[in-house]
């Protein structure tokens, strides 16, 4: 695929045709696998594929081992609200393989729209990355972390090693200039680097635009929009206990813990989609076959 163009250049037909070369990529998988990425739901106007961790996985797996080039997506409320506000956003979700349920406020929201929706569906990175990277390191798979500040990446890929002894694992920090020949040079250290698992920290929407705009160079089996994930990781800032993610109150912790980056994420986003919602912007359906 050639290089595509600047963001404002795409069209709904471009971008139609590059999504069908995605799901096609994977015409050889398991039929059972592939399955899981057809049931859909539709919730606060954003389409979600029902996943658990173990289906997860097993599509990563499956990409992985297939050679593919699949965007795995995830969606949170703030990632729903930059969805219906942010063009880039909206291209990156079409380009997505599939969007697993990742903040458990789309999950309560589904819940009370009816569809059936549990907490094994809900995978937050912060629970994933384990059971993740410890079949990577076993399959000897290659793991590429860009974003956040120089040397917040390099300490991620430290402690993620030190918990998987053996993990193939490189950093790459997110602040480089994604207009001038640095993003040629990122670009490229991907490429050299031939990860089969990439997973973004540019955070919202950066980091969706970045792939959209660079997609037909990014070569990775699985690439991942992770927002904080590699700051949690490499410890710089306050990572929420596990247990307040199974309380649905990971941002409570948060907003206390960073109030002046998060306060509008928590306390004004969240009415904005509950106002497009009352006004009928949004349509509640989908393929409830999820069990």
């Amino acid at each position: 695929m050639s290089s595509p163009p600047g963001v404002c250049q795409y069209g709904t037909a471009k971008l139609s045709s590059m999504k069908k070369a995605v799901r096609e990529s994977s015409k050889g998988g398991s039929q059972a696998v592939l399955g899981q990425v057809q049931r859909q739901i539709q919730v606060l106007g954003v389409t979600a594929n029902p996943l658990t961790m173990s289906e997860l996985t097993a599509l990563v797996e499956q990409s992985v081992e297939c050679g593919d080039r699949h965007i795995y997506a995830n969606h949170n409320l703030h990632s729903v609200y930059l969805f219906h506000h942010n063009a880039a956003m909206r291209r990156f979700y079409h380009l997505a393989y599939c969007t697993y349920v990742e903040g458990m406020g789309v999950l309560i929201w589904a819940r009370l729209c009816g569809h059936r929706l549990y907490r094994i569906h809900r995978v937050a990175n912060l629970d994933w990355i384990d059971p993740l990277l410890r079949l990577a390191c076993e399959r000897h798979w290659r793991i590429f972390l860009l974003g956040a500040e120089p040397g917040v990446g390099d300490k991620a890929a430290a402690n993620l090693t030190e918990r998987f002894p053996g993990l193939q694992i490189t950093a790459e920090h997110g602040f480089f200039n994604r207009n001038s020949e640095e993003n040629d040079q990122v670009l490229e250290r991907i490429r050299a680097y031939k990860p089969n698992i990439l997973i973004l920290g540019l955070g919202m929407p950066l980091q969706e635009d970045w792939t959209v705009r660079n997609w037909g160079r990014i070569e990775a089996n699985a690439i991942f929009n992770a927002g904080n994930l590699i700051r949690f990781v490499a410890g710089v800032v306050p990572t929420p206990p596990r247990w307040t993610g199974q309380l649905g109150i990971e941002w409570l912790y948060r907003l206390i813990t960073e109030p002046r980056k998060v306060w509008r994420r928590y306390l004004v986003e969240p009415f904005v989609l509950m106002l497009g919602l009352a006004r009928g912007r949004f349509k509640e359906t989908g393929d409830d076959s999820s069990q």
